[in-house]
C-alpha cells in the first residue's frame, strides 16, 4: 500500500447507480497515475447504498479496473456478522484489499475492536485496512490496539488514519509493524514526513495527477516540491469540508462536467454561499474557466 489511492464516488442518475459514469471516472483516475481506488467508502455514501447496490459497486469496480491498479472495497459496517459478509464477498469478486472502518454508533471498547477486526480478519485472507475516524464514529482506534491487532493477524497490514492528532500517528508509525495512509488529504505531508506511505484521497477525484505528484515527490524525499504542490492544493483541500463529506467533491464533479450525479439523502445539495467559494476555489485553480 503505496501512493494515492482515490475514495471515488458513487455516481447516481435518476436515483440509480450510474455505471458508465463510475467507468468514465475510474479509467480518468487510472490514466493520470493512481495506485488504486477505494470504492463503496463515505465518500462512496456506502450508509444510504443498500446491501445489494453496495456488493453491485464492489463487483464491478473491479471489472473496470481489471488489475491495472488495486482495488480496496469498503466492507466496514458496525454489525460484525455483516462487516464479515461484506469482506468475504469482495474476496469473492476479487478486490485486492478491504477497508474496514471502526463500528459507528455501537461506541466498542478497545477490547470490543480488536475481537470485531480479529474476527474479520479470520474470516478472509485478504489485506485488512483499518479505518480510524473519530469525528464520524465516536470511537479512536488507539495506537495500543492497532499494534496488537498488526502483531496478532497477518492480513491486517495498514490502516487509513483520520485522526488529526499527529502525536498518534507518530506512535503507530513509530511502535506499529503497519502501513499508515492519510485519511485527511491537507495532512498527507504531514503524515508521509513522518513515515506514512501515502493517502486514501478525497481530491484526487478531480485533482489525481496532481497529488500522485506530490505524493511521489515526497516519498522519494523532495519535500520542496511537495510542499509547493500541497500548497497550491491546499485551498482546494479544505474547501472540499466545506459541507459534509461527500457533498463538495460531488457539487465539483458536476461544475467540471464529470459524472458524479445527485447526493442521496439525507445528505442534499450544497448552500449556494458554499458553492460560489467552492467556484472561486475551482477557478483560481484552473479547473473552471
Amino acid at each position: 500500500m503505496r501512493g494515492v489511492f482515490p475514495a471515488i464516488v458513487t455516481p447516481f442518475k435518476n436515483g440509480e447507480i450510474d455505471f458508465d459514469g463510475l467507468e468514465k471516472n475510474i479509467n480518468f483516475l487510472i490514466e493520470n497515475g493512481v495506485s488504486g481506488v477505494v470504492s463503496v467508502g463515505t465518500t462512496g455514501e456506502s450508509p444510504t447504498l443498500s446491501h445489494d447496490e453496495h456488493k453491485k459497486v464492489v463487483e464491478k469496480v473491479v471489472e473496470i479496473v481489471d488489475g491495472r491498479v488495486k482495488v480496496i472495497a469498503g466492507a466496514g459496517s458496525n454489525s460484525t456478522k455483516e462487516a464479515v459478509e461484506l469482506s468475504q464477498f469482495a474476496e469473492d469478486v476479487g478486490a485486492d484489499a478491504v477497508l474496514s472502518i471502526t463500528p459507528y454508533y455501537n461506541k466498542p471498547t478497545q477490547e470490543g475492536l480488536k475481537k470485531h477486526f480479529g474476527t474479520i480478519a479470520e474470516s478472509i485472507n485478504l489485506p485488512i485496512v483499518l479505518y480510524n475516524v473519530p469525528s464520524r464514529t465516536s470511537v479512536n482506534l488507539e495506537p495500543k490496539t492497532v499494534k496488537y491487532l498488526a502483531e496478532e493477524y497477518s492480513n491486517i497490514t495498514a490502516i487509513k488514519e483520520a485522526n488529526p492528532n499527529l502525536s498518534q500517528v507518530s506512535e503507530i508509525v513509530n511502535e506499529c509493524d503497519i502501513t499508515v495512509l492519510s485519511g485527511n488529504d491537507e495532512l498527507t505531508l504531514p503524515i508521509i514526513s513522518l513515515g506514512g506511505k501515502g493517502v486514501i484521497s478525497v481530491i484526487a477525484n478531480i485533482v489525481p495527477k496532481e497529488f500522485v505528484e506530490m505524493v511521489d515527490f515526497a516519498l522519494n524525499g523532495n519535500f520542496d516540491k511537495a510542499r509547493e504542490i500541497h500548497y497550491k492544493l491546499f485551498p482546494l483541500m479544505k474547501v472540499m469540508f466545506i459541507e459534509t463529506n461527500p457533498i463538495p467533491i460531488k457539487t465539483a464533479m458536476n461544475i467540471l462536467g464529470m459524472p458524479s450525479g445527485e447526493l442521496r439523502l439525507p445528505l442534499c445539495e450544497m448552500k449556494e454561499e458554499n458553492k460560489k467559494k467552492l467556484e472561486e476555489v475551482l477557478r483560481d485553480l484552473g479547473l473552471l474557466k
